[in-house]
């Protein structure tokens, strides 16, 4: 293993380079709803597939049994560990050199397929209003953009990044708090409503997964723990408050449009902007198509910010070249930023429900390391300091990864019947998380000959 003390010394440089960059409270809050969330946008197949019942109860319980538990974990190990690459690290000090290098590998991996997601559902949106720009290669040209735009943004500074999430958040809210007013005055006036043919082929499973991922990266939040303000106290009060403001973002608005009786089989990615057009007139419509080009943009702004730290924090470790280590004078990893970009750019052209499936598989796999470390750090460090710690003991820290594990079953049950490359997303995601121990192996080899 890498010496300890070295890498506590590269934390404390960055810790004291970024001093002026570091974030509060609010700001990580709205930061974790981007990387999360980005708003009600995306649960649209989850109504479609459990229909508002059970829309309502999957949006109600997932927060409770799958990003409640997430959360006390990431509070716990954020507080103890306030590193520069966050999940990496803990599993790293947990579990060694391999098995950092695979929780590394696994969520980067995720990353391809988790942020070609915002430029399809930003495209997805952009049609709406102007069917041509969202066909053919024009589609794919704007989702380059998008992917050009963030990465610029985050090259100019976390403070540019947090302060742009912070006005979309504002702006795209505005449109779904209109929609919670609105519906109580249509009751059920639009159980007969006409809307445009729904392609949705979700069912119930599929449904429950794109509400696992809506409900999911909350981890995400944890890589960039070296520019947060005091992140012992706020990354455990911050975590709580985006959790109840995701949950809120996604229960109101489904069970205000549930009173107005519109068929759940009207509903698929995209329907929001016809619902609001229902509701409001065509205002509030383009209102909404706005609003979810803004929540794609700031989810993938605010993950590009995450991602990027990874391989910055693991070239600083020595697990990766130095040259992704390498800061502009705004001290952002711009080699990172500038390679993860080029990799999302190329898997823009797989579908929605694709993407979804494999990226909640291989994210899965990484998250149950995460509540591995949680466990293990329990055992063989029980005296490091823990400002906040999951409750009732060694036996909390397992049974608080209990639901998020039979919940990652569900996953592998959808993975085994949808199909990528002539193969099953199942065999297709275990060939991806088989292949991060040939890429540690590749790069325990280079390292070696490098002396």
């Amino acid at each position: 293993m890498a010496d300890l003390s070295t890498s506590q010394a590269n934390d404390t440089a960055v810790a004291v380079g970024r001093r002026s960059a570091r974030l509060t409270f609010w700001p990580l809050v709205i930061a974790t709803f981007f990387m999360v969330s980005g708003g009600t946008y995306g649960t649209e197949d989850i109504v479609h597939g459990a229909g508002y019942g059970g829309a309502l109860l999957i949006l109600l319980l997932t927060p409770l049994l799958w990003s409640l538990p997430t959360a006390f974990m990431i509070g716990e190990l954020s507080s103890a560990l306030p590193k520069e690459g966050g999940f990496y690290a803990w599993v790293r000090r947990a579990l060694g050199d391999c098995w950092g290098f695979q929780e590394a590998w696994l969520s980067l991996v995720a990353s391809v397929f988790d942020m070609a997601i915002y430029p399809t559902l930003f495209v997805l949106y952009l049609a709406r209003l102007f069917a041509w720009l969202g066909s053919g290669y024009r589609g794919v040209l704007v989702g380059l953009a998008l992917v050009a735009v963030c990465a610029g943004l985050n090259i100019a500074g976390i403070r540019v990044v947090t302060t742009t999430s912070l006005w979309l958040f504002c702006l795209l809210s505005a449109p779904f708090a209109i929609i919670v007013m609105l519906a109580p005055f249509k009751y059920g006036v639009l159980a007969h409503a006409v809307t445009r043919p729904s392609t949705s082929q979700v069912d119930l499973i599929g449904g429950l997964l794109v509400a696992m991922w809506n409900y999911m990266g909350w981890d995400n939040a944890s890589t960039i723990a070296a520019e947060v303000d005091q992140p012992q106290r706020t990354y455990p009060r911050a975590m709580i408050a985006a959790v109840i403001l995701v949950a809120v973002s996604y229960i109101l608005p489904v069970g205000a449009v549930a009173l107005t009786h519109l068929s759940p089989s009207a509903w698929e990615t995209g329907s929001w902007a016809d619902i609001a057009g229902l509701l409001g007139g065509p205002l509030l419509q383009v209102g909404l198509v706005l609003g979810g080009m803004m929540s794609a943009f700031g989810m993938f702004n605010a993950l590009v910010m995450s991602y990027s730290r990874l391989p910055f924090a693991m070239a600083q470790d020595g697990m990766l070249p130095a040259v992704f280590a390498r800061v502009n004078r705004r001290n952002v990893p711009w080699v990172s930023i500038m390679v993860l970009a080029t990799g999302w750019a190329l898997c823009l052209g797989l579908g929605f429900e694709r993407l979804v499936t494999i990226d909640v598989l291989v994210y899965g796999a990484s998250l149950f390391l995460e509540f591995v470390a949680l466990v293990i750090l329990r055992i063989t460090e029980p005296g490091l300091p823990r400002p906040f710690k999951v409750p009732g003991g060694t036996f909390g820290a397992i049974a608080v990864g209990v639901f998020p594990t039979l919940l990652l079953v569900f996953s592998i049950v959808r993975g085994d019947h949808e199909r990528i490359l002539g193969m099953s997303s199942l065999l297709f995601g275990i060939l991806l998380i088989g292949a991060g121990f040939l890429a540690y192996g590749v790069d325990l080899c280079l390292r070696r000959a490098r002396g």
